[in-house]
């Protein structure tokens, strides 16, 4: 299928944004509820639990919504919208406990827009000729947003609130407007149709023994993408964190920005790589870079081994998402993107965030503390999380020769 120019625009504009909105949430609001809140890693570990939950049940529900109408374009664009605004609200906010309760909030918007609809979108117009180009490309944005997020706040003095007013009315209004750009440049896939079956029946689908039974390898691989995601999530909460605090690099903008860059590149490269040898010959290299990443970064702590460290991390878990993405999207039955969404955030997003988040908090919990000049106290995340996170990888790599061998 030959995609048009509008199609690519809009898949940059709204996957770049989403995955803004989403590194301010998922990097920066631990480095807020830290510095304006005292936040322990026991918050920290709540807050990315409760957001993940929400995003797992929300994806699920709206996305099946999304296919029972046969409409993706209109919780793309209100949802972007309606993120926006919610974004904006967290500039008036005081206390850890109403960060949490509005990231859940934030993060229904954000998944109605972003993980359900963006994500079935993006499995509707593609095929087996350009999927791994569009993985490539939408993979590389978490990265790319996150060299963005980081060149942008280099500006704002982040123990200040008044910089995160500034900074969630700059990422809430862009959002927004994003949104309303949506209602004039997305056009939902002719093929798509709506779903004849109840809402119930839609809902209920990705979840039957029956269609598990019809899609055995599709699920083995949504396995696996969890345990992928666990190791990512054991680590990322604390990553900014660890770089600043623990450390000490205070210009860790600038360290890794090339890494970042570097990163974003291969993985934009390495799509490639997936639509000449498929997933079994292509996702081997993303788990080696990755542990490899995480040994440089548990054995050093000078700059330059950070550096390398962080690059082959960032390349191994961006390529690796593109790989794992890519492979799902082309096991998804036709006319089922929507509702397999839910069974899809679930594995990458509600496994890895309940489950990552509890053993980085577990990892650090006789962490070093620092007393504040307020007498509080706050904790210094330590290379125990890529340590549990390096201990994962190696269980993911004998959990994919297990399905390799049962799909040979």
């Amino acid at each position: 299928m030959k995609l048009d120019r509008k199609f690519w625009i809009a898949m940059l504009i709204f996957g770049l944004m989403g995955q803004i909105a989403w590194v301010v949430e998922n990097m920066y609001f631990n480095v807020f509820i830290y510095k304006m809140f005292n936040a322990t890693a026991a918050d920290i570990s709540l807050m990315v639990m409760a957001s993940a939950v929400m995003a797992a049940v929300t994806t699920l529900i709206m996305g099946t919504l999304s296919d029972k109408l046969g409409k993706r374009k209109a919780f793309m664009s209100w949802g972007y919208i309606l993120w926006g605004i919610s974004i904006i609200t967290f500039a008036y906010i005081r206390s850890v406990t109403l960060t949490i309760v509005m990231d859940c909030v934030m993060t229904f918007f954000g998944s109605t827009a972003n993980d359900a609809a963006y994500n079935a979108w993006l499995t509707d117009r593609g095929d087996s000729e350009n999927r791994g180009k569009i993985e490539g490309i939408n993979s590389m944005m978490p990265l790319i947003s996150i060299l963005i997020v980081f060149g942008g706040f280099m500006s704002f003095n982040l123990d200040e609130m008044s910089a995160w007013k500034t900074i969630y009315y700059i990422i809430g209004i862009a959002t927004l407007l994003i949104g309303i750009s949506g209602l004039f440049i997305i056009e939902d896939d002719p093929n798509l149709k709506k779903s004849e079956d109840s809402f119930l029946d839609t809902l209920l689908y990705s979840f039957r023994i029956s269609t598990f039974k019809e899609n055995r390898y599709l699920y083995m691989i949504l396995f696996a993408f969890a345990v992928f995601g666990i190791s990512i999530q054991i680590f990322m909460p604390y990553l900014i964190i660890y770089y600043e605090k623990t450390l000490g690099l205070t210009n860790y903008v600038l360290i890794m920005a090339p890494a970042i860059i570097i990163a974003a590149v291969i993985t934009a490269l390495y799509g490639r790589v997936y639509d000449k040898k498929g997933f079994e010959a292509s996702i081997d290299l993303p788990l080696i870079l990755l542990f490899v990443g995480y040994g440089l970064l548990i054995a050093f702590t000078n700059t330059a081994i950070v550096f390398i460290g962080s690059l082959l991390s960032y390349a191994g878990y961006l390529c690796g998402m593109s790989v794992f993405g890519a492979k799902i999207r082309d096991l998804i039955p036709e006319n089922r993107s929507g509702q397999f969404q839910g069974i899809r955030i679930i594995n990458q997003v509600f496994i890895p965030g309940v489950i990552g988040p509890f053993i980085g908090q577990s990892v650090l919990k006789n962490a070093e503390l620092i007393y504040n000049s307020d007498g509080t106290t706050s904790f210094i995340p330590n290379t125990n999380i890529f340590l549990a996170a390096m201990v994962v990888i190696i269980i993911l790599m004998i959990v994919l020769k297990f399905i390799k061998r049962k799909e040979a």
